[in-house]
């Protein structure tokens, strides 16, 4: 909020208005190894809060985290969604050993576990594990749907969020959203995999924030400056030749 982050000075370069959404920080979830973190109450509000955080001039929408567990809610809802281990959807996030990639990795399946069957719907699946940030990020992604906002996500925990959507029928709810970076999070691989999404680069961005969002915003500048301003070879025909 002070501007010294990462985020600020890429928004700056991008083009992008920052805007942070602070989620009921003094209202701890409930502890997901022993049942869900949230109920179904909660998961809407935090998703109406996402899709009410978006301005209404808004045409084009970057969407990010900020937080310590994110990537353990992040691996745990896939875990949940897609299901095969628990190890497959871990990684060392901000620096853990093998021995706490293990941990987590242990945690999150004993968790699911504990559970049970999560029910397949986008409500069930937030509720189970741990994050109001995830719901947020999946209500703004569904409110952008219904209003054809165009929307670049982040990395693992984003792009978690999104996924959550998939649990339903309807085809295509992702359509409107692309990848911006590969994680280094080895999930990440797998899920894009899953979602049947390439992501736009990989630079080994494991910041969050948005970050590689923002950075993948400057090939939509570059992609669309050249699409709108280039002349196709029949315009390029009728321009005079400037004299040397």
């Amino acid at each position: 909020m002070n501007g010294g982050a990462a985020i600020n000075q890429l928004c700056d370069v991008a083009g992008l208005k920052l805007a942070i959404l602070p989620i009921d920080l003094d209202h701890p979830t409930a502890d997901f190894t022993t049942g869900p973190a949230m109920d179904e109450q909660e998961v809407i509000a935090a998703m109406n809060k996402g899709a009410a955080a978006i301005d209404p001039a808004c045409d084009y929408l970057v969407v990010g985290d900020i937080g310590i567990g994110n990537t353990t809610s992040a691996a745990a809802l896939f875990l949940a969604r897609f299901g095969a281990d628990a190890a497959g959807w871990v990684g060392p996030s901000a620096g853990l050993d093998d021995g706490g990639i293990a941990h987590k990795a242990k945690i999150i399946a004993a968790a699911i576990a504990a559970q049970g069957p999560v029910p397949q719907d986008p409500v069930s699946l937030l509720a189970a594990v741990w994050e109001r940030e995830l719901a947020a990020i999946a209500g703004a992604g569904l409110a952008a749907r219904v209003r054809s906002i165009p929307v670049m996500l982040d990395g693992f925990v984003s792009t978690a969020a999104a996924a959550s959507l998939t649990a339903g029928p309807h085809l295509g709810i992702l359509d409107h959203c692309l990848l911006s970076h590969l994680s280094p999070e080895p999930g990440h691989l797998r899920l894009a995999v899953a979602l049947r999404k390439k992501p736009l680069v990989d630079l080994r961005m494991r910041l969050g924030e948005a970050s590689g969002a923002a950075v993948a915003t400057l090939l939509v500048h570059a992609a669309c400056r050249t699409h709108n301003g280039m002349a196709t070879f029949a315009e390029a025909e009728q321009r005079p030749i400037e004299p040397a």
